[in-house]
């Protein structure tokens, strides 16, 4: 009589997976694992491989970060996509994790690629979002301003090596900076609500915050989205200072201030995610 049937930990994995035929069409090697390198945000580099879905392929990066609990899937800005693997994840675990994601990666990348800017570098043409459209982006010899769309905007200084995107964005944050506190102003005063304090911050996943001292903080790229969009945002912080927290009362008060703020939180749900 034959023994048990004893499995490694490997065979037990690889017994789960998607058939090898199916990784085998759909990962390509591009860089082999290597000794972890630090990247953006804390986490530990560990592959990078793309996969093809359809006619279309997308990077992906595998990110380990000692305090994720669990695999978790994202598309960057720039089109790749990040796999970030918890401490003791394994990269045949995070490949089928990503196998039973991939239909999601590849509709969010064709929702991404349906709303970034038309740019050919190659020829001088640069475009970036403005007020919620997308405007062509020139720069005079002289190197004090750029033009975005009717927008002749001053630039800060920066270094001779920056781009012309990067000169462009330069010049909105710096425009956001002088026209966001403004408009919170003319709003709290139109409305009766009083604010202590503003700012204007490059944060990464939020369009505003409001702490409980009446500070609002507000990002830079508001001013990259419509103004009806912007003025939303601004009016949900308001609300904050009225009601702190996401209750009944809240919402009701938002519609107040804000009758067609249901468009505004879909605009920012379905494209809002490709400014910020």
């Amino acid at each position: 009589m034959a023994g048990p049937c004893w499995k490694t930990p490997l065979q037990l994995i690889r017994s789960v997976l998607a058939p090898a035929e199916v990784q085998l069409d759909l990962f390509q090697r591009l860089k082999p694992q290597a000794p972890s390198a630090t990247v953006p945000g804390g986490g530990k580099w560990v592959a990078t491989e793309t996969i093809v879905v359809g006619n279309s392929s997308i990077e992906v990066h595998f990110i380990r970060h000692p305090r994720a609990r669990v695999f978790r899937l994202t598309l960057c800005r720039d089109g790749s996509g990040r796999v970030t693997l918890p401490r003791f994840g394994s990269m045949p675990g995070a490949r089928n994790f990503l196998l039973q994601h991939v239909q999601w990666l590849a509709e969010r990348a064709h929702i991404q690629r349906a709303n970034s800017a038309p740019t050919d570098p190659s020829k001088g043409e640069v475009q970036i979002r403005f007020r919620g459209q997308f405007e062509t982006v020139s720069a005079p010899e002289d190197g004090k301003f750029v033009q975005i769309g009717p927008e002749l905007l001053p630039l800060p200084r920066l270094r001779d090596d920056r781009d012309l995107q990067a000169r462009a964005q330069a010049a909105l944050q710096r425009l956001a900076q002088r026209e966001l506190p403004a408009r919170v102003q003319h709003l709290s005063a139109t409305h009766g609500i009083a604010v202590n304090a503003i700012s204007v911050r490059a944060q990464r996943t939020r369009w505003g915050s409001c702490s409980p001292r009446g500070e609002i903080s507000l990002n830079w790229r508001l001013v990259q989205v419509p103004e009806w969009v912007r003025d939303y945002v601004i009016l949900h912080e308001l609300a904050h200072r009225r009601h702190l927290n996401h209750s009944t009362r809240f919402w009701e008060e938002v519609e107040r201030l804000c009758p067609n703020y249901e468009a505004a939180e879909t605009w920012l749900r379905e494209t809002g995610r490709h400014v910020l």
